[in-house]
C-alpha cells in the first residue's frame, strides 16, 4: 500500500470551508484596503493644502535623531545651493508612494496625522506665485523639521559654486571684477594703440566690467532675480 503524501495547501483550504471563513475574510480583506486607500487620500489632500501648522505631536522617543533639523540648518543649506523651503502644496513635482508610505508609518507610530509638510527643493520645482532633489519634512515645533523622505536625483556637483555669486552682493561683485580682468586679457595687444601700456589695461579693464555690470543689473531687475537669503522662503518667482 503506497501512502500518499500530505497537500498541504488542501488541508488548510478544507478547514477555511469547513469554518465558513471565505466571505468574511474577503469583506475584512476589501475594509483594510479601503481604510488604506482613504489614509492615502488624506495624506494626499494633507500634502496639496496650505496648512500652517507650526508643530506635530511625535512620540519623541521614536523619532531618529539624525533626521531632526533646525530651520537656521536648513536656511544654511538652502541659501549654499540656492534652493526654497516651501509648504508642499506649492510643490509641482510628483511625491512618490516611497513618501506617504513613510508618513502613513509615522502616523500610525505616533498615533497623530501629520499637518503642515513642508519640501526643499530648487526653485523649479516649486508653482510660483507672481510677486533635481526634494526633501519632505513635517515641522515638530520650536522651530525643528523631521525629515520624512527625500527622492530624486542628487544635486549637481558644482550647484553650490554656481550658487555661490548669489549668496550676497559682495561675491555677485568680484565674479565681475574677476571676469572683466580675464576678458580684459584676452584683448589683443596693440588694439586700441601701438604700444600697450599700464594706464590702457586699466581703463580697458574698467570698461569690460561697466559692460559686464550693465548686463548683470539688467538680468537681475529684468527677470526679477535676487540674492539666495531673500528667496529661499519666498513663495514668489521675483521675490
Amino acid at each position: 500500500m503506497i501512502l500518499k503524501g500530505t497537500n498541504i495547501e488542501r488541508k488548510l483550504q478544507n478547514i477555511k470551508n469547513k469554518k465558513g471563513d471565505c466571505e468574511q475574510i474577503l469583506a475584512e480583506v476589501q475594509q483594510i484596503l479601503k481604510e488604506d486607500s482613504l489614509k492615502e487620500e488624506k495624506i494626499a489632500n494633507q500634502l496639496s493644502s496650505k496648512n500652517s501648522t507650526l508643530g506635530n505631536n511625535f512620540d519623541f522617543d521614536l523619532l531618529e535623531t539624525e533626521k531632526i533639523f533646525h530651520i537656521d540648518q536648513i536656511k544654511e543649506i538652502c541659501i549654499d545651493y540656492r534652493l526654497r523651503f516651501l509648504d508642499s502644496a506649492h510643490f509641482k513635482g510628483e511625491i512618490p508612494p516611497t513618501a506617504i508610505s513613510k508618513i502613513k508609518h509615522l502616523e500610525a507610530a505616533h498615533n497623530i496625522e501629520i499637518k503642515g509638510f513642508k519640501i526643499m527643493a530648487p526653485s523649479k520645482l516649486f508653482k510660483l506665485e507672481d510677486k533635481d532633489d526634494p526633501l519632505l519634512f513635517a515641522p515638530i515645533g520650536n522651530d525643528y523639521y523631521y525629515l520624512i523622505h527625500k527622492w530624486g536625483n542628487d544635486l549637481h556637483p558644482l550647484r553650490k559654486l554656481f550658487a555661490w555669486p548669489f549668496k550676497n552682493i559682495a561675491n555677485l561683485l568680484l565674479l565681475v571684477l574677476l571676469i572683466s580682468y580675464f576678458v580684459t586679457l584676452m584683448v589683443p595687444e596693440g588694439l586700441f594703440s601701438k604700444k600697450s601700456s599700464t594706464a590702457e589695461f586699466w581703463i580697458i579693464y574698467f570698461f569690460m566690467f561697466k559692460c559686464l555690470a550693465s548686463i548683470v543689473i539688467f538680468y537681475g531687475f529684468a527677470l526679477g532675480k535676487n540674492f539666495n537669503p531673500a528667496i529661499w522662503k519666498s513663495k514668489y518667482f521675483n521675490a
